[in-house]
């Protein structure tokens, strides 16, 4: 009888476990029901430093240049500029671990129906501020960069 009881409580609780957190909250927001461009002044208060530093200074680019594409030229939790909502929705992992106030969310998905280019593995970095996560940083495993190391030069002249 006992084995029953085991798995039975094991069925229960394991998918549980796989549910999203609070710190992947913060990150699914930017992925479903529709994509947000992370880079978006109206979400900004979702991030911290160093990302809003880049984020500032995309906005200034984008001001003195408003002709130019600015420094971001594509959706950072995307990876990607291009997408196809249904796909992403329906393929979305989210897996988080927390340790204290700080937390890592691994957001795996595919782009498109199908192409093996189209799948994407994104680190989202957070930190607990005022009781809230804030992104601090995403990482693309598939691309091999990190959005706090892009470069951003806002003042460059126009060529």
């Amino acid at each position: 009888m006992k084995p029953i009881v085991v798995a039975a409580v094991l069925s229960i609780v394991l998918p549980a476990a796989a549910l999203a957190g609070p710190a992947s909250n913060a990150v699914k927001f930017f992925y479903v029901p529709d994509v947000k461009f992370e880079g978006d002044a109206k979400y900004r208060d979702r991030f911290t430093d160093p990302v809003t530093k880049l984020f500032d200074l995309n906005d200034k680019a984008t001001k003195n240049n408003p002709d130019e594409v600015a420094c971001l030229d594509f959706d950072p939790g995307l990876d990607a500029q291009d997408f196809d909502q249904k796909t992403l929705a329906k393929t979305l992992k989210l897996a988080e671990t927390v340790n204290g106030d700080t937390a890592e969310v691994t957001a795996t998905f595919n782009l498109f129906p199908e192409g093996d280019d189209s799948k994407r593995e994104m680190v989202w970095s957070l930190k607990k501020l005022d009781g809230k996560w804030k992104v601090a940083d995403i990482a693309s495993k598939t691309s091999n960069w990190t959005l706090s190391a892009l470069e951003c030069m806002p003042d460059k002249a126009p060529q």
